[in-house]
């Protein structure tokens, strides 16, 4: 069971059932339960195309992301795999122990010192390699911050551009191509001139599946400029807020001073894995139980996605499951994250309707600055005016602490996005 506070939650059957949904969709983000459908023995088979193991010397495997550690150990059990690193967050304790593999544990939605070390070792490790031998690249969603190599700044102004951005309501993508045009080693600039042959194998927590936004498409290539990076600061009024320093590097690309980020692809990119995995398997479970379903997927906006879920919501018996990816604007110093404060906003608008479970988690097991990974409630008669001084503080954690109804899982292994159910 990864829901690990599964039996005090499901205080009621209908919660028990909405935990039972909750659970079929962490499972089928397990990257054991996807890795071997890509990976036997003898081949690698993605994008129509064929990779015959036994026409290399050596295979080796780098892995940077939330579900690093779950994806390598799902790896190096189907293929003789030399050696490799893996590039995990810090406070994931690594699920692989096996001494051929090199373990970081950086800092993540921030880069730290480590994050640069473990770049410059993966850097390092692919230009060490000769051409009749193949790395496989297992690449999962959280890794933007993980690997830091930055581009004519420090990594201090990294990091500051990196809080701004948190704060500001931008998208992954509009983050992510920020981060590429101030990167060495982002948009596909780590596998430009690697002389080995290379495969990614991709878990996406990117609306689209966007190869080049997932990992700030590091081992893909990147189809942003330095103009949309700065028209972003723009669009989100935070440019008088950026370093000088970060300010002269892009403003230096729209003028060709530097060079812009790779443009093609060197190597197959596949994304193996995404959201719509987990409402699958969610779906069937809620089938099985006996529920009618429909399913939908939220991005953007968590105020939308509150309103788009709302409109879903009839006056029949009901299962909706839902995924994707909300933004917040940090408005306050609590704790919290978009799914326990999308909760808490459903069930703010919900209070005259019907009895309903309401439940959201991030299938990483980390909601925002919080520990918890989401929120599950009954839309019980509320005080409007608490909900709303907690709302005003992006406190959502805080108040579920309160009511008993945190989702506690701790780290996961794996990022497919976020998921959610409402039962009536």
């Amino acid at each position: 069971m990864i829901i690990q506070n599964f039996e005090e939650l499901a205080i009621t059957d209908k919660k028990k059932d909405c935990l039972r949904i909750l659970e079929a969709g962490l499972q089928a983000a397990n990257p054991e339960n996807i890795i071997s459908k890509y990976v036997t023995p003898s081949e690698i088979r993605i994008n129509d195309k064929i990779f015959n193991i036994g026409e290399y010397s050596n295979i080796y495997s780098i892995a940077f992301g939330k579900a690093g550690d779950s994806m390598t150990r799902a790896l190096n059990a189907i293929l003789p795999v030399k050696s490799g690193i893996i590039v995990i967050p810090k406070g994931s304790k690594s699920i692989i122990k096996s001494k051929k593999f090199q373990i970081f544990n950086s800092r993540h939605p921030n880069p730290d010192q480590t994050s640069v070390k473990a770049a410059k070792e993966v850097m390092k490790f692919v230009q060490n390699k000769r051409s009749d031998e193949l790395i496989i690249f297992l690449v999962s969603g959280g890794a933007s911050s993980l690997l830091a190599l930055p581009n004519e700044i420090t990594l201090d102004d990294k990091i500051h551009v990196t809080n701004v951005l948190l704060k500001s309501g931008a998208t992954i993508q509009e983050f992510n191509c920020i981060r590429k045009h101030l990167s060495k080693i982002k948009g596909g600039k780590l596998v430009e001139n690697m002389k080995c042959q290379g495969i990614s194998l991709v878990m996406s927590d990117v609306e689209g599946d966007d190869l080049s936004s997932i990992a700030s498409g590091t081992t893909y290539m990147d189809d942003t400029t330095y103009a949309d990076a700065l028209a972003i600061l723009d669009k989100y009024k935070i440019r008088w807020k950026t370093p000088e320093e970060v300010l002269r590097v892009l403003e230096d690309g729209v003028n060709k001073k530097v060079e812009e980020t790779p443009k093609k692809s060197r190597i197959e990119n596949m994304v193996i894995a995404n959201n719509q995995d987990c409402l699958k398997a969610m779906q069937e479970t809620a089938e099985n139980i006996g529920y009618t379903v429909s399913t939908m997927q939220v991005f953007g906006d968590i105020k939308e996605a509150v309103t788009k879920i709302l409109e879903k919501i009839t006056e029949e018996k009901t299962c909706i499951i839902f995924g994707g990816e909300t933004t917040v604007k940090v408005l306050g110093k609590g704790i919290g994250g978009r799914n326990q404060e999308l909760v808490l906003r459903l069930l703010k608008n919900t209070q005259k309707l019907r009895k309903m479970i309401i439940a959201s988690m991030g299938t990483d097991g980390i909601d925002g600055n919080s520990v918890f990974a989401g929120a599950i409630t009954e839309n019980i008669k509320m005080d409007l005016n608490t909900i709303k001084e907690f709302l005003k503080n992006s406190d959502s954690g805080r108040f579920f602490q309160k009511q008993k109804g945190n989702i506690i899982t701790k780290p996961t292994h794996t990022n497919l996005m976020d998921i959610g159910v409402i039962l009536k």
